[in-house]
């Protein structure tokens, strides 16, 4: 067998072992969500009547407080969810050249964590489980100097006893060196959790589709994730609607299971943002209504085909 396929034979005996000596882990079905950032420009009513058109019963949030008249109400978004008997899983925290953590500039630092308050702040209004937060500006790939892994640590470690006091999970995402400068791996988001050494910031985002250029394989890298995984965004291969590529699904569903990712407090949000090498023009577009419907009725009808056929091994 090829290296890949032996991880995949240890994997898959790992699940079959923990399927017939613990059946009760395997009760609960993992959490569907969605991250809705990519929706572009449509009003929230219509993605989030999309979601329940499909049974989804969970949202990521795009992380649009951007300033304090910009983003969600929190008030308008509850009834909303609660209409559709949908809850928020998480926050989609968006750090840009503008509001980065790793900048060398103290006013774009100062709006980082202005911005992290604010999304805390909404977080638990909307009862989120967590924020996405990146280390460095995605969609700058082209590392200022040697020195942005510790004005990040630095400045999240201001605001970290916020997400404590919050009882909101902050989850380190890793994303592919094309779109960012630091912290590109699950080893690499480990190294910058221990260096923030806070409590409130002890989780990590996984991204498969980043996952696929930066790991070696990616469900062993989520079951190096453990316990600390909170939330994972989901592509196939090439970015689009799960089903189109040739992500390896079922591995990755078993891997999920073996570190108890089926819980209540853990998401996996399809994210099918589309090839190529900047995703977040989508943030601003105006979006076609048939194409989203596509994208989010086959990406949930292929997920819960795979996670049926894995439990039925």
């Amino acid at each position: 067998m090829q290296g890949f396929e032996q991880k995949n034979a240890e994997i898959r005996d790992a699940f079959l072992t923990l399927k017939r000596d613990h059946p009760g882990k395997l009760e609960a079905r993992l959490n569907l969500s969605w991250s809705n950032w990519g929706f572009g420009l449509e009003e929230l009513a219509t993605s989030v009547r999309r979601l329940a058109d499909n049974d989804i019963g969970f949202i990521e949030l795009h992380g649009n407080h951007y300033g304090p008249d910009i983003g969600y109400d929190a008030a308008a978004t509850n009834r909303l969810l609660g209409d559709h008997g949908m809850a928020c899983s998480g926050i989609c925290g968006m750090f840009s050249p503008d509001n980065e953590m790793a900048s060398t500039r103290a006013v774009v630092r100062q709006r980082a964590v202005d911005y992290i308050k604010r999304t805390v702040e909404f977080a638990v209004a909307v009862e989120a489980n967590y924020i996405l937060v990146v280390p460095a500006a995605v969609g700058r790939p082209t590392k200022i100097d040697d020195c942005e892994f510790e004005r990040s640590v630095a400045t999240l470690q201001s605001v970290a006893h916020l997400f404590e006091q919050a009882g909101i999970r902050a989850a380190i995402e890793p994303i592919r060196a094309a779109e960012v400068s630091i912290c590109h791996t699950v080893e690499d988001a480990l190294a910058y959790i221990a260096a923030v050494d806070h409590p409130g910031v002890q989780h990590i985002n996984g991204d498969v589709y980043h996952m696929q250029v930066s790991e070696s394989h990616i469900a062993a890298a989520l079951r190096s994730c453990g316990e600390r995984l909170a939330n994972l965004h989901l592509a196939d291969s090439n970015r689009c609607a799960l089903g189109e590529g040739s992500l390896d699904i079922d591995t990755m569903i078993m891997a999920l299971y073996l570190i108890g990712f089926n819980n209540a407090s853990c998401f996996a949000p399809p994210e099918p943002l589309g090839p190529g090498g900047d995703p977040y023009p989508a943030m601003y577009g105006k979006p076609e209504a048939v194409v989203l419907d596509q994208l989010v009725s086959m990406s949930a009808r292929t997920w819960r085909e795979r996670e049926e056929a894995v439990r039925a091994l």
